[in-house]
């Protein structure tokens, strides 16, 4: 790897002010990388497939349908019944 000599330099001091060894700072650098590369390829994977299950399930005719009027109404009443509970504890 090439490294900018002033970076270097820098990280050099900056490992020392902290008294912990160059090359050991940049394995767990390394490590910490990796590891949220593959926390993010293993989320990218489970979204996709989320997504492909969410248009299988939107072309498939058996799957139970629920009309916007009927979550609008459920919204409602859990939206009235959380105001009337804010105003009985004197919120």
């Amino acid at each position: 790897m090439e490294l900018d000599a002033t970076l270097r330099d820098e990280f050099l001091a900056a490992a020392a002010a902290v008294q912990r060894p160059a090359p050991q700072l940049i394995k767990e650098f390394m490590a910490s990388f990796v590891a949220r590369q593959r926390d993010a390829a293993g989320h990218d994977a489970w979204f996709r497939a989320q997504v492909e299950e969410g248009l299988r399930q939107a072309d498939d005719p058996h799957v139970k349908r629920i009309p916007q009027s009927a979550i609008e109404a459920k919204w409602r009443e859990d939206r009235e019944k959380l105001v009337r509970q804010t105003v009985k504890s004197g919120g």
